[in-house]
């Protein structure tokens, strides 16, 4: 009863901060409405500065949150990728902001047509708990670029993160400029009911439902940044030893409660056994042990590894062969560490090939031919990720143009996210917008199409009334050619 109270005050207490940091940038954002390239230069340095200052807070933080985070995911994967979001933004930013000229067409000569790109206005964004920092940061250094204000909604599962990350933005920003706002799930309702200009969700496709109704409320524009089952494909001649190393990587990184993940392997049929077991050799020889492995990721609550450990049971109970990659067989009771378990023998009925997994379960599902896989993917709903290993050239480019997925890594798995240049976002179920690049500033910008007349009116003497002159309908005429 105490503690429910104790977090209902604490609801309170953030839901007033939210208004009031709202109508705080609100108004801060109607006084400087298109701010300067140095200014904006100026914000992503700040941004750059603050999550180098507190890196080593936010790491300790993450591992706190996590009860055991690699420290080398948490560097590399959260505060590098936001650090390096501000350099490519700040790189870019001259060219970005300036205005893109258009022809505007003969019938408007003589006249000038422009699209401008103006900053929107305030930005809401809500970060999950999965990569807190840097799904906190990207976007900001994005809306920050654009010449925008934002309030960050940071999880309530990683509560210390968001301590050192509130305090990390306090230091650099006036909360005119960015602020961040704690507290749990009632919090985060309240804040997709606001009337931003731009609205950011990462999340779980469950609760974006949630998301976008209250965001239609106030006919918010969103980025939605989902996830779903993110295949990867081994082409029939496919290196095995090479994929597996790459796949191994991207489940393995931060024990699979990834967005881009590898969510299953097609693989043809008769090289499972040949999967599995350079799999289990590989993942053995990356992480020899788990339990006191400072580099291995532990799933983030009980709640989420008790969900893991049901989908495993629901397998196993339904037929399902489950190979455990523990190579010291050590006893991880009283962890939440999970190894990497390969689930060979799946079928439709198991939770495993249903629901996005987000932890070290990986289904293999054999495969005759590459059409078969093509239409096994094309089957479900349209994922964030798509991964194809192999060096046949014709194959590529079929699984290129016959499906749909958000991005795509070729012969590697989850770094296409951290290539800056390249857009990020999902397609249907996985998502919606994009943030990244070029296109995160495009996304964050309001394009504003300019028409400029000269002196010279030309109009008059063809588009004006009245239309009953000899010379305006034979121009029509003409024109309708």
């Amino acid at each position: 009863m105490v503690a429910n109270i104790a977090e209902f005050a604490q609801s309170n207490t953030e839901i007033e901060y939210l208004n009031k940091v709202f109508k705080l940038q609100q108004d801060a954002f109607r006084k400087e409405p298109y701010p300067s390239y140095a200014v904006r230069k100026a914000n992503l340095a700040k941004l750059k500065s603050a999550l180098k200052k507190y890196q080593r807070q936010l790491i300790e933080a993450m591992n706190e949150d996590f009860g055991g985070r690699g420290v080398v995911e948490s560097l590399m994967a959260d505060v590098v990728m936001a650090q390096n979001a501000c350099s490519h933004n700040a790189k870019h930013l001259s060219k970005w902001m300036k205005s893109s000229k258009r022809s505007p067409g003969i019938m408007n000569m003589p006249g000038k047509a422009e699209v401008m790109y103006q900053p929107l206005g305030v930005i809401g964004i809500i970060a999950p708990w999965n990569y807190p920092v840097q799904l906190a940061a990207v976007p900001l250094a994005g809306a920050l670029a654009a010449g925008n204000r934002a309030v960050i909604k940071m999880s309530e599962f990683t509560p210390k993160t968001s301590v050192v990350f509130k305090e990390a933005m306090a230091s650099a920003f006036n909360e005119d400029e960015v602020a961040v706002v704690m507290g749990e799930a009632d919090v985060a309702v309240e804040f997709s009911k606001k009337p931003w200009d731009h609205l950011v969700f990462t999340g779980a496709t469950s609760i974006a439902y949630h998301v976008m109704r209250a965001a239609a409320e106030n006919l918010t524009p969103l980025t939605l940044e989902l996830g779903g089952k993110s295949p990867t494909i081994l082409d029939a001649a496919v290196d095995m030893s090479d994929a597996c190393q790459k796949i191994a990587f991207g489940k393995g990184m931060n024990a699979g409660q990834t967005c881009i993940a590898p969510d299953y392997v097609l693989c043809p049929e008769n090289r499972v056994e040949e999967f599995v077991k350079t799999m289990t050799r590989t993942v053995s020889s990356m992480y020899p042990r788990i339990k006191d492995n400072p580099h291995y990721t532990q799933v983030i609550n009980d709640r989420q590894f008790d969900r893991l450990q049901n989908v495993l049971k629901d397998a196993e109970e339904k037929g399902a062969e489950v190979v455990s990659i523990n190579p010291n067989n050590e006893d991880l009771s009283g962890t939440r560490k999970m190894p990497l378990h390969i689930v060979v023998n799946g079928n439709e009925q198991m939770k495993v090939l249903q629901d996005e997994i987000f932890g070290p379960i990986l289904p293999v599902v054999p495969y005759k031919t590459l059409d078969e896989a093509i239409d096994y993917i094309n089957d479900r709903p349209r994922p964030l990720a798509l991964y194809y290993f192999g060096h046949n050239k014709s194959n590529e480019d079929k699984v290129l143009k016959h499906t749909h997925s958000g991005g795509v890594s070729i012969n590697e798995t989850v770094i296409h996210a951290s290539v800056e240049n390249l857009p990020f976002g999902g397609v249907g179920p996985s998502g919606m917008g994009h943030y990244h690049a070029e296109e995160g500033f495009r996304t964050f910008s309001k394009a504003k199409g300019i028409y400029r007349k000269g002196k010279l009116n030309l109009a008059k003497y063809v588009a004006y009334p009245p239309y009953d002159s000899g010379f305006k309908k034979k121009a029509m005429e003409a024109l309708s050619k």
